[in-house]
């Protein structure tokens, strides 16, 4: 499968994800991307189009941990640092949006961090 092919097919499960999946001010989501060096996620809250709270593999305290970059013990971290983050805002539910990427990996370990970090989805 050549790389074009790839994003489209990526972009295609997407949008149908998005179409299922909408945040709103009771229960925001929980958006998850990832580069090949990096992994970011936001809680948004799509009826007014604001970022809740955020957090990525880029932040400086994140960068400084060894083997730092996009993989599974960064994912963790991010994970635990959004849920911390959203929980300062008093968001304790959301749904998750895994961004066309398989449930697995460093996706799913974002995702159980964030559920041990206090997170309901």
């Amino acid at each position: 499968m050549k790389a074009e092919e790839r994003i489209e097919s990526r972009r295609r499960v997407r949008v149908r994800i998005r179409e299922k999946v909408k945040g709103s001010g009771a229960r925001p989501r929980l958006a998850v991307y990832k580069s090949g060096r990096h992994i970011y996620a936001q809680v948004i809250d799509d009826a007014s189009g604001h970022t809740v709270a955020h957090a990525s593999s880029v932040e400086a305290d994140l960068r400084k941990a060894p083997k730092a970059g996009a993989n599974v013990a960064t994912a963790e971290r991010v994970g635990e640092l959004v849920a911390a983050r959203a929980k300062e805002k008093g968001v304790l539910k959301v749904v998750f949006d895994r961004g066309g990427y398989i449930y697995h990996g460093k996706v799913r370990a974002l995702a159980d961090a964030a559920r041990k970090g206090g997170l309901e989805f």
